[in-house]
């Protein structure tokens, strides 16, 4: 059972530097819109439902000026009648238009809810597929996409950028469709009652064009920048709580506030920017808007003074005009709206299209059992292409045997570890397990033939049970604790609260570094594998705790094929082969005596590791105290 570090480790983990300088790239809106609205194209019967209710919402609503525009005139003359003695106000036919008002409206207002409870389900299900397919890339995804991106900058997509797609389609596509029925129905109306008053009230779309472009065009590059400085931070803040202690212990708040600082500093300069501009929409377009409103008075004034026109029409235009131009300055608001949200859905689409891992093969290799033969055949590996990390390695691992691989910092030997694993695929060479190249087979199987005791321990906030039981998931409580007492974890969680149940909380801080090795060690115990990864798989724990974990983990690789990556050489000696790495090749390789014999890279990396002859025999006559075969 595979288990992986909390923080990625591998090269290049630049933090939160890595992705900089994406918002100084042009966002292709054209591009991002169309691929939502793909995504929009499995909703077409709720969508069409939609701009149905829209319509006829709209259609109730722009009827309703017309009609008590004859309220108007109607008032108009009764009261004229009055003055001049020749009649009166009917109220009778005023109050009949009054109630049809009343039914308009109403109307109106029920499709209009309708209408928003349908897209609502249409935004929350849209969300729901980002989230399932972010969800699943992040299982897919080669870990080298992690090595250079930080797990707030993953976050930040799947929270920030998600939501921003969801308030959109939840609430700008609605007011988009029924803002363009809008303009298209006053339009109308507008010209059934006076051609020449439509022709003014037009005059001042070109100058509204004109200002909504300008705008449009300075603001776009602000709302891609602010995105991706919100995952700056979010990256930043998600990076130092994960490793507040480390930070705290080497001083390190000033620098940290400092890169904080930095990040938010930009976020707020681009956020201030893109909110600046986009405000200005509103007050320069009511401006223009208003100048609109007198050329209409003045003119409608002019022509009701040669009967042209009634008051009621003059009335009813007015608030055609408003509601002509309420929706153009709603779209050119909206506009901000869907430059953010193109900037949300375009680091969602780029996300889902990185490259994933190499494909599984069509035909892979299925094995009931597994005898643990492992051959490098010269393998060569470099994290990038012209940067070798492994140049020319070639070994052989017999079944059953423990293979120890050591070297000085930098030689590779984790890099073996990620290639064995299928971390990584190596440029060239192979691999074999059981004489199959092992991307013959598919990697969950793979895996499942491996288990991993790392340097860097991971644990999740749940139960101690559940954390051992992640080693194998249909295991039995019963197998749980046996793993437990082979591990000697059991003798320690009988000392804690609530003991197998108690939960370790999300910094894991309610444990010691050497009890998480031990619970990471009883997992794969409990995983049972048949070929064993051990990365220094005891250096967090004290020199007693270590000689209980050196007899269970010897016990464990009795009949499976071990890997020790060992930075103690002392703890090695037994190794069946040992694999002396340097630059990238093994430059020695053999049983612990044959390679001091040989008084080479070995013996003087063994030698350098004690100051005196006799702390040697003191650690080697220690080893023989600890290897002897437990009770």
């Amino acid at each position: 059972m595979m288990m992986q570090p909390r923080r990625g480790q591998g090269p290049g983990h630049g933090g939160p530097m890595a992705a900089m300088h994406k918002g100084d790239q042009a966002r292709n809106f054209k591009v991002t819109m169309i691929k939502l609205a793909q995504y929009l194209s499995g909703y077409k019967l709720k969508i069409s439902i939609v701009i149905i209710f829209a319509i006829a919402s709209t259609v109730f609503n722009i009827i309703g000026p017309k009609v008590l525009g004859n309220a108007t005139t109607a008032l108009f003359n009764g009261v004229m009648a009055e003055i001049a003695g020749t009649g009166s106000i009917d109220f009778t036919y005023i109050g009949r238009i009054l109630l049809i008002m009343l039914v308009l409206y109403v109307i109106s207002s029920i499709f209009a809810y309708l209408m928003g409870w349908i897209m609502a389900g249409v935004s929350t299900d849209i969300s729901y597929r980002f989230r399932q397919e972010i969800a699943r890339k992040i299982n897919t995804l080669p870990l080298s996409y992690y090595d250079k991106t930080t797990q707030g900058e993953v976050l930040s997509r799947i929270t920030n950028d998600v939501d921003t797609v969801n308030q959109t389609l939840s609430q700008s596509l609605t007011q988009i469709i029924t803002s363009l029925i809008t303009v298209v129905g006053a339009l109308v109306m507008m010209l059934s009652i006076s051609w020449l008053m439509t022709l003014v009230a037009l005059v001042v779309i070109p100058l509204t064009l004109g200002v909504v472009t300008v705008i449009v065009s300075r603001s776009q590059i602000y709302f891609k920048e602010q995105q991706d400085y919100l995952g700056h931070v979010n990256g930043h803040v998600e990076e130092m709580f994960g490793g507040h202690r480390v930070m705290k212990a080497f001083n390190g708040e000033e620098r940290s506030i400092a890169q904080f600082e930095e990040y938010n500093t930009t976020l707020y300069g681009v956020a201030w920017k893109s909110q600046f501009l986009s405000g200005l929409m509103m007050p320069v377009m009511g401006f223009i808007g208003n100048l609109g409103y007198v050329a209409v008075v003045v003119m409608g004034s002019y022509l009701t003074v040669r009967n042209a026109i009634t008051v009621g029409d003059i009335q009813a235009f007015i608030q055609y005009v408003r509601m002509f131009n309420q929706p153009l300055m709603q779209l050119a608001n909206i506009s901000n709206v869907l430059q953010q949200t193109a900037a949300a859905a375009e680091r969602v689409f780029e996300f889902l299209e990185e490259p994933e891992e190499v494909k599984e093969t069509e035909n892979p290799v299925e094995l009931e059992a597994l005898r643990g033969h492992v051959e490098f055949r010269n393998v060569r590996f470099g994290y990038e292409a012209d940067k070798p990390v492994i140049h020319n390695l070639s070994a052989v691992a017999e079944p059953g045997q423990k293979v120890a691989i050591v070297g000085p910092t930098g030689a590779g030997k984790t890099t073996i570890v990620k290639l064995l694993m299928r971390f990584y695929d190596v440029n060239d060479g192979a691999i074999l397990v059981d004489g199959y190249d092992i991307r013959e087979f598919r990697r969950q199987d793979l895996r499942r033939w491996f288990g991993m005791v790392l340097q860097d321990t991971w644990l999740y906030n749940d139960t101690i049970m559940e954390n051992i039981r992640y080693g194998r998931p249909t295991a039995t409580d019963e197998e749980v604790f046996a793993a437990a007492r082979a591990a000697h974890v059991d003798h320690f969680v009988h000392t804690l609260p609530d003991g197998y149940e108690m939960v370790i909380n999300e910094e894991t801080t309610n444990i010691s570094q050497g009890q998480m090795q031990l619970l990471t060690i009883a997992r794969a115990v409990l995983a049972d594998p048949k070929i064993l990864i051990l990365d220094e798989a005891t250096s967090s724990v004290d020199t007693r705790t270590e000689i209980l974990i050196q007899q269970a983990m010897d016990r464990l690789m009795v009949g499976r094929t071990s890997f020790i990556i060992a930075h103690r050489l002392s703890t090695i000696r037994n190794a069946d082969l040992i694999l002396v790495m340097r630059d990238g090749d093994i430059v020695e390789q053999g049983k612990h005596q044959e390679l001091l014999d040989r008084d080479g890279f070995y013996a003087e990396l063994y030698n350098s590791q004690f100051e005196h002859a006799g702390e040697v025999e003191e650690a080697e006559a220690g080893e023989e105290a600890y290897l002897l075969p437990a009770d």
